[in-house]
């Protein structure tokens, strides 16, 4: 009873919030227009994340076909897919429906990124100034990231990342609102189930949590017990597929031989640091004769070319505390980014493993702006808005 009277006050306030409502409507417009403007120029089809979900539904965790062999480990004539749980989970309400597997892609990625981008608004809402300017923070957040250029491709590859830029953004509401410590456990081990690497973002807000004025032991257990839930299963999903606790698929699964050769170096290596750090500052784009006119390297691309708004975030002091867990929490989950052998996330448009840390610095880029939002911030975000387009057409007129 007390849900749903929570639902029906939360509904009447949205109601009664017609900015809130028309962002709504536009995020909603856009995000479906784009993602069936794409998948015309696409082939359809069931992908793995539909096949497994089917699979699992009789009790399977191996594929019972194959759509692609990249990141397959098979092991005793098994084929799995070496990928965390998460991704699968918004598929199995489309087992069922066969007809609609085909696509099943393009709806689970429209549907999680469209939720990811209604979001931005209530986000920047609670970090930024106040004002239109809120309303640039949510155009920059929904329009202004690869979240928008990662939904409309319809892969199950980057759904892990909009599922996780969603549950952040979730966190940082949280933590700016009620900083309920389950609440924040339980959103950062759903993170670590879609991308294991974000588990290093329970640091800095745990610390966080037990420097304020409250039980300590009880906090650590509330906030614990979801993060120690989430590895548990991440462990019982690895033990199930490949025999061990230990093992992700990602180490043995097969990989291009030009992967292959950076594997070789280490998952996570030193050796990665220095190329991957250029490609995020530094990629670049080729020319062609034909529109797009521009071609971005299959790399990645540098932030100051996809998201230079971004930016704005070091103009944040580290005097505040929020500031503090935030900057802690960009600096940790970057560092697995930046020594990981598979560089910004091939064949992506823009340095796609960078999005486990840009809802953070999303966050300090509306700190900053409380202090000051003028032309400066204006245009980069409006480049960033440009960048995105363009990656847009690029993913659609390839």
């Amino acid at each position: 009873m007390r849900a749903l009277e929570w639902v029906r006050s939360r509904a009447e306030d949205l109601l009664n919030d017609r900015g809130a409502v028309w962002w709504m409507l536009f995020v909603a417009a856009i995000y479906a227009g784009a993602t069936f403007v794409r998948s015309q120029a696409s082939d359809w089809g069931a992908d793995h994340m539909m096949i497994l979900a089917s699979d699992m539904f009789v009790g399977r965790s191996d594929l019972s076909s194959l759509t692609t062999i990249n990141d397959i480990v098979t092991l005793d004539g098994r084929h799995y897919q070496a990928m965390s749980l998460l991704p699968t989970i918004p598929y199995l309400p489309l087992v069922p429906f066969h007809d609609l597997w085909p696509a099943a892609r393009w709806i689970v990625s429209a549907v999680v990124g469209i939720v990811a981008g209604w979001l931005a608004l209530p986000l920047a809402r609670r970090y930024g100034p106040g004002g239109i300017a809120d309303y640039w923070l949510a155009c920059l957040g929904a329009f202004g990231t690869l979240l928008f250029t990662l939904t409309i491709e319809g892969n199950f590859y980057y759904l892990a990342h909009l599922e996780a830029t969603l549950l952040l953004f979730l966190l940082l509401i949280e933590w700016h609102d009620d900083r309920r410590p389950i609440v924040l456990g339980l959103l950062i081990g759903l993170c670590a189930l879609a991308r294991p690497t974000l588990m290093l973002a329970a640091i800095p807000f745990g610390l966080a949590l037990l420097v304020e004025d409250r039980p300590r032991i009880r906090t650590a257990l509330l906030f614990g017990a979801p993060l120690a839930a989430a590895v548990a299963i991440t462990g019982w999903w690895d033990w199930v597929r490949f025999g061990s606790v230990f093992e992700t698929g990602y180490t043995i699964s097969w990989v291009t031989d030009p992967l292959e050769v950076l594997r070789s170096q280490g998952l996570f290596s030193t050796t990665h640091l220095p190329t991957n750090v250029a490609l995020f500052l530094g990629g670049g784009y080729g020319i062609r004769a034909t529109f797009p006119w521009l071609v971005p390297s299959s790399e990645g691309q540098s932030i100051f070319l996809t998201m230079p708004a971004l930016l704005i975030a070091v103009g944040t002091t580290l005097r505040d505390r929020t500031n503090q867990v935030l900057w802690a929490a960009v600096v940790l989950t970057a560092i697995p980014v930046f020594l990981y052998y598979g560089g910004g996330g091939g064949a992506t448009y823009g340095y796609r493993y960078a999005m486990d840390f840009v809802p953070f610095l999303l966050a300090l880029v509306a700190i900053a702006m409380r202090d000051r939002f003028g032309n400066l911030e204006r245009t980069l975000i409006a480049l960033s808005l440009a960048f995105v387009c363009y990656g847009y057409f690029w993913q659609v007129w390839k």
